[in-house]
């Protein structure tokens, strides 16, 4: 007998063991999704993992239901992949699995494909006197005949010469016609077409036409000459792949990096191998792909969760098939899609906090995955895919890495075609309050600096790290402030909406009338987000065109497309957004850019906080001035003194990495200490107290000094359950796996006891 162990969907540690019945012994390999029956009466299609002949014991062994694909759909080195992110994350392997395959894979018919109607001569009237026959029955349905005239213009059974012809299948020269195409070039309506079919004339049938966009022929013609400076750095990143498989490149914003990536790319697809290309946000895989497809046309695909989940699915099972994209241009979750022959992984903006998941499980950080790719042999010689991490602002840990000769190390220093860096002018916002002289959240240089870019023709992105209208609401008699009921937070103004909203747990309320505490009906909003940014804008520059970029505006693929394709034309002038428009965006007639709030970015409780700020404010700076004259920003700060202020100003990251790194090495934080936060989560803040305070205390037996905490998180409770947090710092070098192993021991003695059957305890490894 045959045994399967099977990966499930669930929460739960571990495969579960079934019985591959006889008849399918020679064709369940590892890989295969099949149907197996779990618990009393629920089947979930789970992943064959392992084949193997060791009958487990002490229970009856359920067979698999039923076997759902011909051949794998994850790859060998897929799976490796996930038992490094299940290992290393601690992370059972039913949710990585969940994480990694679109969810039409994950159920038993969850996947359609997606169908076209076409349009045939019937068989009766496949030769020359039928045909005739039909065109007089129609002499008098005037609409029938122009429709059905048209058909045959369109499919080419007008010029056939029927003579020898006795087949009843359409000839080879004889054109596929959609009813979609008919119904456009005939103006025929479908009931029209429909009494066609029902008298016999033609009819209809279906064809699967997938959903991918397939880009057009590649043109790699398109493919500018490299600059002096460019070339040097391509020279140094290929030398660098010679000693090692993880390289970083350090270049400064607008200076090219992106037309290095793109050499790169054809150099190996010249050499038959794929590439695959991550960026962090969902609006940068929009910009980069008009760019990637002029010149790799139909051998790019694009990967993200903006795209319905058909789409995913057919870009899957098109990578597993004799003719995959070359390229993959996507968001983190691309990390998981099949390769095989990968090459070289470029990992964009490597800073980027959103490559890393936070919920849910697993909280893997795709730059580690995409490192952890590049130990992994593809293709039939074995070669082992190199990595490139781009970015102007690489985070400590990246950066010391290659400082300490861990990753190779290529800077490039000079933006392209020469132009400066952007000159960052420095507003005290403490002072001109004290003067009132601002004009809501906007100094007055910044509102002049931005009429003049208007006035010229040009463009001016506004950044405010805070999307709503205001962040909080407040009671200007008692000082009350609606909060949820479900989350330790107070509650954010959305304007549009009309109603005060959770921007932890999604839960919206009506906006009060009058305060419950004292009556008043003197309710202010505090603080400014994007949405109340907008507003102001409009009345101050009632002739610029506006748009916002945030959450709330991007909801769907098309309106990223919509926003950035807009700003780009030059059909929209003002931009106002989040973090989002600080990412890497490319706009050739942005001369201004006003960060509103940097104080709002530096006063965060996270040693990150000065490090996040400086690339934050670094990249959106980034944006002003990218091609002709030198660009201007206005940073807002009400703390202009502060050293990083200046490193900011300065573009100085050596002086910021310094400080940050004596700071860090002196409170064993990263680099140089590895962090593993613990959760725990309950309904009932008294039993997450008494976890929190056990699993610390087991936790020092082993670990000792190590250990910090429990302490409640700036948020101690998110949708209804009490949270506390225990923080684990690891010097380098400690044996991982001896902590992984105390780790699960603990969490694993710990809900065994009856008390805690409901708590949620759970780890996130290299947290930022």
């Amino acid at each position: 007998m045959t045994y399967a162990d099977i990966v499930l969907p669930l929460p739960l540690h571990g495969f579960f063991t079934y019985a591959v019945p006889p008849a399918w012994q020679d064709n369940v390999v590892k890989g295969m999704r099949v149907l197996v029956p779990f618990g009393r009466n629920k089947f979930y299609v789970g992943l064959v993992a392992r084949l193997h002949d060791e009958k487990p014991e002490g229970y009856v062994v359920k067979d698999i239901a039923q076997v759902l694909d011909n051949a794998p759909i994850l790859l060998e080195n897929q799976f490796r992949l996930w038992t490094w992110i299940a290992d290393y994350y601690m992370s059972p392997m039913g949710e990585v699995y969940k994480a990694a395959l679109p969810a039409g894979l994950k159920a038993e018919d969850g996947y359609k494909p997606r169908t076209e109607t076409y349009i045939r001569l019937a068989p009766a009237y496949r030769n020359e006197p039928t045909l005739h026959v039909a065109l007089n029955m129609l002499s008098r349905a005037s609409k029938q005949q122009e429709a059905f005239l048209s058909y045959l213009q369109l499919s080419g059974w007008d010029m056939f010469d029927f003579q020898g012809y006795e087949g009843t299948e359409p000839p080879p020269t004889v054109m596929e016609v959609t009813r979609e195409e008919l119904m456009n070039d005939s103006g025929a309506t479908l009931p029209t077409l429909n009494l066609l079919v029902k008298r016999g004339i033609l009819e209809t049938y279906e064809l699967e036409v997938g959903r991918l966009n397939y880009g057009g022929e590649p043109h790699p013609e398109l493919i500018k000459k490299l600059n002096a400076a460019q070339q040097e750095a391509y020279n140094q990143i290929l030398f660098s792949f010679m000693k090692k498989n993880v390289t970083l490149l350090h270049g400064v914003t607008s200076s090219g990096k992106t037309e290095i990536y793109i050499h790169l790319i054809q150099r190996e697809l010249e050499q038959h191998r794929q590439v695959l290309y991550l960026l962090p946000e969902i609006a940068l895989t929009v910009q980069m792909m008009d760019r990637l497809h002029r010149v790799f046309g139909n051998r790019l695909g694009i990967y993200h969760s903006k795209y319905s989940d058909a789409e995913r699915v057919e870009i899957w099972q098109k990578q597993l098939s004799a003719n995959p994209y070359d390229v993959i241009l996507g968001a983190r979750s691309a990390v998981f899609l099949p390769f095989q022959r990968l090459g070289l992984i470029i990992v964009d903006e490597e800073h980027e906090t959103s490559y890393k998941q936070q919920d849910p499980a697993p909280r893997y950080h795709a730059r580690s995955a995409a490192i952890m790719l590049s130990t992994f042999g593809f293709g039939p010689s074995g070669d082992k895919p190199k990595v490139l991490l781009g970015t102007a602002t690489p985070c400590m840990e990246t950066y010391h890495n290659a400082r300490t000769g861990k990753y190779g190390l290529v800077e490039l220093k000079e933006r392209y075609q020469g132009i400066e860096l952007p000159e960052i002018q420095v507003v005290d916002t403490k002072d001109l309050q004290r003067r009132k002289m601002m004009h809501g959240p906007f100094s007055p240089l910044l509102l002049a600096r931005v009429r003049e870019a208007l006035e010229r023709g040009e463009q001016a992105i506004i950044f405010q790290n805070r999307r709503g209208y205001v962040p909080m609401i407040e009671c200007r008699q008692c000082g009350w402030v609606p909060r949820c009921d479900h989350c330790d937070v107070s509650l954010t103004h959305h304007k549009s909406m009309n109603q005060l909203t959770c921007h932890y747990c999604g839960n919206t309320y009506q906006i009060p009338a009058e305060c419950p505490a004292c009556g008043s009906k003197d309710l202010r909003g505090r603080g400014y987000g994007t949405e109340k940014i907008e507003d102001q804008l409009r009345d101050v520059f009632p002739e610029a065109r506006i748009a916002r970029m945030d959450l709330d505006t991007t909801r769907t693929r098309n309106a990223y497309e919509r926003i950035i394709s807009d700003f780009s034309a030059g059909r929209t002038n003002l931009l106002i957004g989040t973090q989002m428009i600080s990412k890497g965006l490319d706009f050739e007639k942005v001369s201004v850019v006003g960060i509103i709030d940097a104080d709002g970015m530096l006063n965060q409780p996270d040693f990150r906080a000065y490090e996040h700020a400086f690339m934050m404010m670094s990249q959106v700076s980034g944006r002003a001035g990218r091609k002709g004259r030198r660009g201007l920003v206005i940073l807002q700060t009400k703390s202009p003194t502060l050293p990083i202020i200046h490193q900011v100003v300065r573009n100085d990251f050596q002086a910021l990495y310094s400080d940050l790194c004596a700071e860090r090495q002196m409170f064993r934080y990263p680099p140089y200490h590895r962090l593993i936060y613990i959760f725990l989560k309950h309904k009932r803040d008294a039993v997450v107290q008494t976890a929190s305070i056990e699993m610390g205390t087991r936790l020092r037996q082993w670990f000792g000094d190590r250990v910090l905490g429990p302490d409640k998180p700036s948020v101690a409770r998110v949708k209804t359950l009490s949270i506390r947090k225990i923080v684990l710092k690891l010097e380098v070098g400690i044996d991982m796996a001896r902590v992984r192993q105390y780790l699960m021991l603990a969490q694993q003695q710990l809900l065994q006891d009856s008390r805690y059957s409901s708590l949620q305890v759970y780890f996130d490894v290299d947290p930022l």
